[in-house]
């Protein structure tokens, strides 16, 4: 089946479903307007780049407190 694109600057509910963050393998949230995925038990934000989650934990920004 095929999956069907996103506008830019969204993410695929689908996606969502089943990227977990690469530290803790919890689940994340995507915040659109930084267009990133967060994890909020890692305290990490994983950057999106032309579509694609970088789900490297060196190309993670720290969340500020």
């Amino acid at each position: 089946m095929a999956v069907p694109p996103t506008r830019p600057g969204t993410v695929d509910p689908r996606l969502l479903e089943v990227l977990v963050c690469p530290v803790t393998k919890a689940s994340l949230v995507y915040d659109a307007e930084a267009n990133e995925l967060i994890s909020r038990a890692a305290r990490l934000a994983y950057p999106i780049r032309d579509g694609i989650p970088i789900m490297l934990p060196e190309e993670a920004r720290p969340l500020a407190d």
